[in-house]
């Protein structure tokens, strides 16, 4: 991937769970912008993040726990005098029927993909705005904005995020900017888990007008920009990033009735 310069050389940058998946693709898309990038998860990655020699720090932290959450953040600004950006990937849920699933997992969930997104927002708001300034990107879904069967709870958190974010961005002014990416579907390491094989990958592809599963790093170049200086009258939106969405279910249905009304 060519890099443009975005300014985020020397940036000091977060990003919770970013240890795999769509969290290890921002962390080395800012790896390789020059940021120094610390990465936190609960449990410590077989191999470190790293790209083209730059090496992520980790931190164990559970971003749904306050003393955590406080620690990582003051932790980082003592070893580095400041953060600069906060990057809230950490998130997820299982599927589960939102009509038989306990009350309890849908605390989990929601837990998780809002209030630990707004606990450490709230604590890295607090070192950016005695810095200076900041910028804090909230890894947000499709399923935002649209129907989430399975993951009810998820989509709604992520609906909610998308709220938050426009809240903290008035908030937060005019020192931090706050922005959110609506993600689609990305190829990671469990996307045979929930898609299948090769041939299933490719089938769900098929459905995205662009053709494809997105790359993390996609994902990352998005958050980068969002960070950057080139982005600096940009706060409290959303970037849709889905690969032109999901065809509308009506095409196939009136694509296939053509042609079988052709056929006959």
């Amino acid at each position: 991937m060519s890099e443009l310069a975005l300014g985020l050389d020397g940036a000091v940058v977060l990003v919770t769970g970013g240890v795999r998946g769509i969290g290890a693709g921002i962390a080395r898309v800012f790896l390789r912008h020059g940021a120094t990038v610390v990465v936190c998860a609960r449990r410590e990655p077989e191999r470190p993040v790293e790209a083209d020699g730059a090496v992520a720090e980790f931190v164990a932290a559970d971003v749904r726990e306050p003393e955590q959450v406080a620690a990582l953040v003051d932790g980082i600004v003592d070893r580095h005098g400041r953060l600069d950006v906060l990057v809230n990937n950490a998130g997820g849920a299982p599927f589960a029927d939102a009509a038989t699933a306990s009350p309890r997992f849908h605390d989990k969930v929601i837990g998780l993909n809002l209030l630990a997104p707004l606990l450490v927002a709230q604590r890295a708001n607090a070192a950016m705005q005695r810095a200076g300034g900041g910028a804090i990107v909230n890894v947000s879904s499709v399923s935002a904005t649209r129907p989430s069967p399975g993951t009810a709870a998820y989509g709604a958190a992520k609906a909610g995020l998308d709220s938050l974010t426009a809240s903290l961005a008035v908030e937060f002014a005019p020192a931090v900017r706050v922005n959110a990416l609506d993600v689609g579907m990305v190829r990671t390491e469990a996307a045979e888990q929930h898609y299948g094989d090769e041939a299933g990958i490719a089938a769900i592809g098929a459905t995205i007008p662009l053709g494809r599963l997105a790359d993390p790093e996609e994902i990352g170049a998005c958050a980068a920009f969002l960070a950057s200086p080139l982005a600096s009258y940009v706060s409290g939106a959303t970037l849709l990033v889905h690969g032109g969405g999901e065809r509308p279910a009506f095409l196939a249905a009136a694509t296939a009735d053509h042609g079988e009304r052709e056929r006959n």
